[in-house]
C-alpha cells in the first residue's frame, strides 16, 4: 500500500427531511448571504427549492436564485452566477442538485473571488489558492461531487469538458435526502449507478498489490451499488435502496475506496468528449467507454480483471485460462448495464464513427510523456482503439 493524505471535511447530514437542515447549516458555516444554485424546474415545482428557502428564513440567511444548472454543466451559466454572486455580495454557495448543479456552484465559488477568467483553473493557467464556501442538498445518486474535490465544466463554445481537482472544491456540507431521487426517470437513475461503479473501478483496477483491504471494501461497495440499482430502476419509490445509492456515490468518489494505489481515470477523460460534444449523459457514456477499455486492457492485468469476475459478479475461476473469467466479469457487467437501460455502444450515444480520430486527439493527456490514464497509460491511438470497440453494432 502507497502513503497516502486522506482528508474528508464534508459534513453530512442524512435522512429524510434533512433539507430542513439547509439554513442551520449555511449559518454554523459562517454563511450569511447565499446563491442557491439548481437546476431544471423539477427542484420549484417539488417545492424542494421552497424548502431550502425556508430553511434559510429560519436561520436568518438572505438568498438570491439561479437556476438553470444542466447536465455537462456549461460555463456560459458559471460565468452569469459569478457576476451574480459579486453584485449580490453572496458569501456562501448552496447548491442543490445532483452532481451538475454542484459543480457549477463550485466553479461559482471559484470564479467569484478570482479576478481573471475561472476556466483559467482549468485549463492550467491558474490554480486555486482561495474560494466562496460551498454546501450541497443533492437530489441525484452518481456523481459524488458533494464531498470529491474535483469539478467538472463544460466550456460551450469549444465543446471541451476539463476538470480541476483541488482540496478548495470539498463541500462544507452536504445534505442527503433519500426520498429526493425518488422523482427522477428509471434512466436518469441507472445512469447514476453507472457513474457510482465507474468511480469506484477507477481506483479499483489498479496496478498495486497488497491493497486488500480497501480491495474489499471496493468490492463490497459494488456489490452493494448493483444491488440498489436494480431494485430502484424498478421502484424509485423504494428508501432503502435509494438510501444505498446515495451514500455509494459519496464514498465512491471521495477517495474512501482509493487511498494508497494507482488509479487510472483514462475512462473517464474519454468520456468526456463523449459528453462534451454529443451532451449525452455522463453514466450513459461511461457504461459504453468502460467495458471497452476493460477489454482492451484486461491481458495487461488478467488477474485483477479476473478477481473483479469472481468478486464483484460471482463469476466461476478459471485457473487453467484467467482470461476467459476476465471476460466472463466484463460481460457480466455489460449484461447489468443492459439490465438497468444503459447503452453498450457508440451507436446508441449517437456518435459517429468519423468522430472517432478527432475525439481520441482531443482527449486530455494526464501524464508529462502525452498519454492519458494512472495505471495504463494511452496514447492517442490507444484511445481510438478503445473507441472502435465501443463502435460495434
Amino acid at each position: 500500500m502507497k502513503n497516502f493524505t486522506h482528508c474528508v471535511p464534508t459534513k453530512f447530514v442524512f435522512g429524510r427531511g434533512a433539507e430542513d437542515e439547509a439554513g442551520a447549516q449555511v449559518a454554523a458555516f459562517g454563511g450569511t448571504k447565499a446563491l442557491i444554485h439548481y437546476g431544471g424546474g423539477s427542484a420549484v415545482r417539488s417545492g424542494l427549492i421552497a424548502r431550502v428557502e425556508k430553511s434559510l428564513d429560519a436561520a436568518g440567511i438572505a438568498h438570491v436564485s439561479l437556476g438553470g444548472a444542466q447536465p455537462n454543466p456549461r460555463d456560459t451559466l458559471v460565468y452569469q452566477g459569478i457576476e451574480l454572486a459579486r453584485r449580490e455580495g453572496v458569501d456562501f454557495i448552496l447548491a442543490v442538485g445532483g452532481g451538475s448543479a454542484i459543480d457549477s456552484g463550485k466553479a461559482i465559488a471559484r470564479g467569484a473571488g478570482y479576478d481573471g477568467d475561472f476556466w483559467d483553473f482549468f485549463c492550467g493557467k491558474a490554480k486555486l489558492t482561495k474560494s466562496l464556501p460551498v454546501g450541497a442538498v443533492l437530489t441525484m445518486a452518481a456523481a459524488g461531487s458533494e464531498s470529491s474535490n474535483s469539478c467538472v465544466i463544460t466550456q460551450a463554445s469549444t465543446k471541451t469538458k476539463r476538470g480541476v481537482r483541488s482540496e478548495f472544491n470539498r463541500c462544507r456540507f452536504a445534505i442527503m435526502d433519500p426520498e429526493l431521487p425518488m422523482t427522477l426517470p428509471p434512466y436518469q437513475i441507472a445512469s447514476g449507478a453507472t457513474d457510482i461503479l465507474a468511480h469506484i473501478m477507477e481506483r479499483y483496477f489498479t496496478s498495486d498489490t497488497e491493497v486488500d483491504l480497501i480491495d474489499r471494501m471496493a468490492e463490497g461497495a459494488m456489490q452493494a451499488v448493483i444491488r440498489a440499482a436494480r431494485i430502484a430502476v424498478k421502484d424509485p419509490q423504494n428508501y432503502d435502496a435509494q438510501a444505498q445509492l446515495m451514500w455509494a456515490s459519496t464514498v465512491a468518489h471521495n477517495d474512501t475506496l482509493g487511498v494508497g494505489r494507482t488509479q487510472d481515470w483514462g475512462s473517464h477523460q474519454i468520456e468526456h468528449e463523449l459528453s462534451a460534444l454529443y451532451d449525452v449523459a455522463h453514466g450513459a457514456g461511461l457504461a459504453v467507454v468502460f467495458p471497452a477499455w476493460m477489454r482492451y486492457h484486461m491481458e495487461k492485468n488478467v488477474m485483477r480483471f479476473a478477481q473483479f469476475a469472481v468478486r464483484v459478479y460471482g463469476c466461476a475461476m478459471n485457473f487453467e485460462n484467467p482470461a476467459e473469467t476476465a471476460l466472463r466479469g466484463i460481460e457480466a457487467h455489460e449484461a447489468f448495464l443492459r439490465e438497468i437501460g444503459m447503452p453498450l455502444t457508440l451507436k446508441e450515444l449517437g456518435a459517429k464513427t468519423g468522430d472517432i480520430p478527432a475525439l481520441a486527439a482531443h482527449t486530455k493527456k494526464t501524464n508529462p510523456d502525452g498519454t492519458t490514464g494512472g495505471v495504463f497509460p494511452m496514447t492517442p491511438a490507444d484511445i481510438e482503439a478503445i473507441l472502435q470497440i465501443a463502435d460495434r453494432d
